[in-house]
């Protein structure tokens, strides 16, 4: 006897698509590439978006200010419109490691850095990207990076994912990261 498809069945296959869709829209190595909003992968917890496209452009060359608010997570670093900016574990405090598909899902936050109120700017630099030779702002030695599914100042959607993807406190430390701070194992759509 055949087995009919749960709701459950029909609601993974949805998301499944949804991710590979995603994954295939944002491919290209243009950062400009417009992202999807995927729903909520039930495996990894990833964020969930009520339809708005997120803008995936990372800012302009001109300059980037890097600023502190206060969140729910404790103060993060954001850039002077409010976006939250976060950390790549596998970064290591070196030259950026997202290139590719990641820079879909994760911009990079480009230009010269200016410190904004609560930021140590002893703290704030730039490296080149190794894909095409752009700078990255850095802070104490970490690349930053935006998340394409965060739509609005505030927004934290990208913390923690993958185990990878962090926010940063004022020191320039992951917050919530696992002491080790080692890569995950595992892979989706946003951890890269």
């Amino acid at each position: 006897m055949k087995r009919l498809p749960t709701r459950a069945d029909l609601t993974l296959a949805a998301l499944s698509t949804l991710a590979i869709a995603a994954v295939a829209c944002g491919g290209d190595d243009d950062d400009s590439s417009a992202a999807t909003s995927p729903a909520t992968s039930p495996a990894t917890g990833a964020p969930e978006t009520t339809g708005a496209t997120a803008d995936t452009t990372a800012p302009s060359t001109a300059g980037a200010t890097v600023a502190t608010v206060d969140s729910d997570l404790g103060t993060i670093l954001v850039d002077g419109d409010g976006h939250t900016l976060y950390m790549f574990m596998p970064d290591a405090q070196g030259p950026s490691t997202c290139t590719g598909q990641c820079l879909g899902a994760w911009p990079a936050l480009l230009g010269p850095a200016t410190a904004g109120d609560g930021v140590d700017a002893t703290l704030l630099g730039t490296a080149a990207r190794p894909d095409d030779g752009t700078m990255q702002v850095t802070y104490n030695g970490w690349p930053l990076y935006y998340f394409a599914q965060d739509a609005a100042a505030g927004d934290v959607n990208g913390q923690g994912a993958n185990v990878v993807w962090y926010v940063v406190d004022p020191s320039g430390t992951a917050i919530g990261a696992a002491a080790s701070g080692g890569p995950s194992t595992t892979s989706d759509r946003y951890g890269y």
